[in-house]
């Protein structure tokens, strides 16, 4: 990457500062692009689900992986039910989505509060495991919640064969039928047996994707664990689980505890499995992570959403001059770094990319869709949204600490630098992780082609970037409701 006319400024910038420069191109279309990042993960699109609390689960997990991307479970989760989630997660269809299933004597209420859990919106009805009928949120309205599913379910839905769609060119081919039949959604089967739904949309986004999957062909996912407590232990757990991708991770990560934290990962993490570790936002905490044992550094304090450890502290960097002078120095080392936080915009993915890194991490963009993990309510006016919270809030200490004395985990909580709860409210044209992954992908895969580049690390050698005033930013907002 490079300043336009070659000038750096002399101060730090953030996402907002800069902008691309077009340059001559001979990529002709955005599907010419390959997003696959170069730093072993093993992800097809380099977006990271952020190991927050609030944002990354099983069905964040699961949907995010089978579009290319991976998320992070964080480090608050229990190992038992870590294992479980993992396993679960290793157990989804690559293409499939998880179907919600209720049987034909549950009511209109059970079906309601299942429906917010996946953003394709409906139920299959099954008796025993063959799928009966179908419900959709517009079958329950003006109906008494009680009435059983078997009265306003659509009976004998559409199905599909899952050897259709698992041959080559099947979700092509389950979108023609879909399209055919005038419908948006369809139990597949196997033998009569449910294995899975799927949508025309999916089935589109399944041609557009690649997931990101394990050797044995299942979907990846990645978890984090801290730097206190029985470190050798817990981090035999997590790969005991089958995890992927191994993020140590804490607020200030160029400290000596990290380094002897990683030190000791290290030692146990067979070479399959990277090492994350972070955060730190200079080259000297880069080359100390990396010394230590770490393949890929986390870079960025303090631009998150839910931070507030900016404005309490004053520490931190502005993310863009975080993310390329890391991203130099761990090139150097032939390492890579994660650009972690401060993304409000498909924009902001596109230039942490173009100043060098392998991938974005994403929390509380995310945190307002379907699929992540909080349970959707709505407030006084009727708009949807989850509750968020930032990882060093009082509340996410509270849930590292629950083996400490009731004394200690109170003292903790007063030192608090993120917001403890916060309304993240759902697009109602985007409500789902996808919808966000759509946009992101788009962005990005425009950006490769006004900078003539189909690979990411073309994309950071000829990006030309430059550096704009805040009435430069304002200019190239739409305005969708005219002035």
């Amino acid at each position: 990457m490079q300043f336009l006319d070659d000038v750096p400024p002399r101060h730090d910038l953030t996402y907002t500062d800069v902008f691309l420069v077009p340059s001559r191109s001979a990529v002709h279309s955005r599907l010419d692009v390959d997003l696959t990042p170069d730093d072993g993960a093993g992800t097809t699109l380099p977006v990271v689900v952020s190991n927050m609390t609030a944002v990354s689960g099983r069905r964040m997990a699961e949907t995010v992986a089978r579009r290319g991307a991976m998320a992070v479970l964080p480090q608050d989760v229990p190992l038992d039910v870590l294992g479980d989630v993992v396993a679960r997660v290793k157990r989804c269809h690559p293409v499939l989505e998880t179907p919600l299933t209720l049987k034909p004597d549950e009511t209109v209420l059970d079906a309601l509060h299942l429906m917010p859990k996946r953003s394709h919106g409906a139920v299959v009805v099954v008796d025993g495991s063959a799928p009966v009928g179908v419900v959709s949120e517009d079958d329950c309205r003006g109906v008494d919640r009680f009435t059983q599913l078997r009265e306003v379910m659509t009976p004998e839905p559409l199905t599909l064969d899952a050897g259709l769609v698992e041959a080559p060119g099947g979700p092509e081919a389950a979108f023609e039928a879909l399209n055919n039949a005038r419908r948006r959604f369809a139990p597949v089967v196997r033998g009569g047996n449910l294995v899975g739904v799927i949508t025309r949309k999916g089935a589109l986004r399944s041609t557009l994707y690649r997931p990101a999957l394990d050797g044995s062909g299942r979907l990846r996912i990645g978890a984090a664990i801290g730097i206190n407590g029985d470190l050798e232990a817990k981090t035999t757990a997590v790969l005991d689980a089958g995890i992927d991708c191994l993020v140590v991770d804490t607020a200030h990560g160029h400290q000596e505890r990290m380094l002897e934290a990683l030190r000791l990962v290290r030692k146990v993490v067979p070479p399959s499995v990277p090492i994350v570790a972070g955060n730190v936002v200079t080259a000297e905490g880069v080359r100390d992570l990396v010394g230590a044992g770490a393949d890929i550094v986390k870079v960025g304090v303090g631009p998150g959403a839910m931070c507030t450890t900016r404005m309490r502290t004053a520490v931190g960097r502005p993310q863009f001059s975080t993310v390329l002078e890391c991203a130099a120095q761990a090139r150097s080392l032939g390492r890579r770094v994660w650009a972690d936080g401060g993304v409000r915009h498909p924009r902001d993915v596109a230039l942490a990319l173009a100043a060098g890194a392998s991938q974005v991490m994403i929390g509380s963009w995310f945190a307002g869709t379907y699929e992540s993990p909080g349970d959707l309510q709505r407030d006084q006016e009727g708009r949807a949204f989850k509750e968020s919270y930032g990882m060093a809030s009082a509340r996410a200490v509270r849930a590292r600490t629950r083996s400490d004395t009731p004394f200690e985990r109170a003292r903790k909580a007063l030192f608090e630098e993120g917001i403890s709860s916060s309304r993240m409210y759902l697009d109602p044209q985007s409500p789902g992780v996808e919808d966000l992954l759509d946009q992101i992908a788009s962005g990005v895969r425009s950006a490769f082609t006004y900078v003539g580049a189909e690979t990411p690390e073309d994309f950071h050698r000829r990006a030309v970037v430059g550096v704009q005033s805040g009435a430069g930013f304002e200019e190239g907002r739409p305005l969708p409701r005219g002035w």
